[in-house]
């Protein structure tokens, strides 16, 4: 099936709001198999809609609106949609009495214009909005289904949860899942190494490139779930196999939430020490629920006193070799294990830009610095970030390396590009990387 994404609204067209539903939308249809060919920003006229309305359903089979079924003159979605696909709109009572009573719920009182909204489709059906006052419609012709949605998200996302996704998943005539890989590195160098696994048509493999970090949405379609379920599963052991413990983990928002559930199963705490980064591991780490059961302590210690006063930092090590350096991270991950009783810790420090440069320390240069109180043992990575110029692109890809190394230590899985320290008593020079 091939579909189109239409948004109505000229507050889209203005960029007064983020169209969030398209990209929703989009990742929805992927996961059932059906090919979005277009998307679609439009203002509220009905002229210019009813053109793209009747191309649409002249080229996809699938046409999914959001906005434009409120109650004001400009609202005309439902209208416009309903004389393309040869349909009228008549007066619902049932729907009108929805209105009444969610009024009253919410303490307000309707206007006459709200009448308009419980106007639904004669040939073909209303959509039950039991989030809003606007129901949604579906229309259909010879060749092509138009399902019309609110522009709100939230009440968009839960009528397609409970109406629209259900019926298209009937259409599909088959069961149809997705999992979803998450992968440190770039899209490029991912895709090269796994280039023939996207060649299948069942299970399909698509890549998307985040930030520090890759998605691999595995498909599958089947006769019934537990078969799609196993075909998405045997695939994504197959990219694991390929890409290793880069490959960190399926179905997951983000890498914090890996970790925190690793530092559950081995039973260990976690702290950390941020300079460059200024506690954006730790809010990581900590917006993920239940990270309360393995991380209590974060310093942001981001002048020198307070790495040396909360830390224990030597004040001489960050005058011989400067407080963006591999012996001050080392200094500042032992020091957080020591002031917070935990397990593993990381120590952070660097030159997150635009300015700072220092003789052979560029903007984007980081020092990130792993200890770990079970061996004594750490370990010490320089990371070179300056390439992505924005400093907020610079803090977020250190704490993507914090919390992957945080992640490796709790696995005891092996750091390629970190140098190993012994223990304490290693030599700083030797740490001067």
């Amino acid at each position: 099936m091939t579909a189109e994404i239409i948004c109505v609204g000229t507050e889209l067209l203005l960029g007064d709001i983020v169209n969030t539903n398209a990209q929703f939308l989009s990742r929805e249809l992927a996961e059932l198999g059906i090919s979005v060919l277009h998307q679609h920003v439009i203002g509220d006229n009905p002229g210019r809609l009813a053109e793209l309305v009747r191309q649409g359903a002249a080229r996809s089979e699938l046409l999914v609106f959001s906005g434009g079924l409120g109650p004001t003159e400009d609202d005309l979605t439902k209208e416009t949609v309903a004389g393309v696909f040869g349909d009228t709109l008549h007066f619902d009572e049932e729907e009108w009495q929805k209105i009444l009573a969610f009024f009253a719920r919410t303490g307000r009182r309707p206007t006459p214009n709200n009448r308009k909204q419980a106007m639904v489709p004669t040939r073909g059906h209303k959509l039950p909005n039991a989030h809003g006052t606007a129901p949604g419609a579906w229309f259909e012709m010879p060749g092509c289904v138009a399902v019309l949605l609110p522009g709100v998200p939230r009440e968009m996302k839960a009528m397609w949860a409970e109406d629209v996704r259900p019926a298209l998943e009937a259409r599909q005539n088959c069961t149809i899942r997705s999992r979803t890989l998450r992968v440190l590195g770039g899209e490029s160098s991912i895709a090269s190494k796994v280039a023939p696994l996207f060649e299948s048509e069942n299970p399909t493999a698509a890549i998307y490139c985040k930030t520090g970090e890759s998605e691999i949405r595995v498909t599958a379609r089947a006769a019934g779930a537990a078969e799609a379920e196993a075909a998405c599963d045997a695939r994504i052991a197959e990219f694991r196999r390929i890409l290793g413990p880069n490959a960190y983990d399926v179905d997951v928002p983000g890498l914090e939430y890996t970790v925190v559930r690793v530092l559950k199963e081995r039973g260990l705490h976690a702290a950390t020490a941020e300079s460059c980064t200024g506690g954006l591991v730790a809010e990581k780490i900590t917006s993920v629920p239940g990270a309360s059961e393995v991380f209590g302590f974060g310093f942001v210690t981001y002048a020198e006193s307070a790495k040396s006063r909360l830390l224990g930092v030597d004040p001489a090590l960050i005058e011989r070799y400067n407080v963006v350096s591999g012996p001050v991270a080392v200094a500042m991950a032992y020091g957080a294990l020591d002031a917070s009783g935990a397990d593993l810790a990381i120590g952070i420090t660097g030159l997150a830009g635009p300015g700072g440069a220092l003789p052979g320390k560029p903007v984007g240069t980081v020092y990130l610095a792993g200890a770990d109180a079970r061996s004594g043992r750490a370990y010490l990575m320089r990371l070179k970030l300056g390439g992505y110029r924005e400093r907020s692109i610079i803090r977020t890809r250190a704490a993507l390396y914090a919390l992957d190394l945080l992640r490796r230590m709790a696995l005891d899985l092996p750091t390629e590009e970190a140098l190993a320290v012994p223990d304490r008593r290693t030599p700083p020079e030797t740490l001067d990387v």
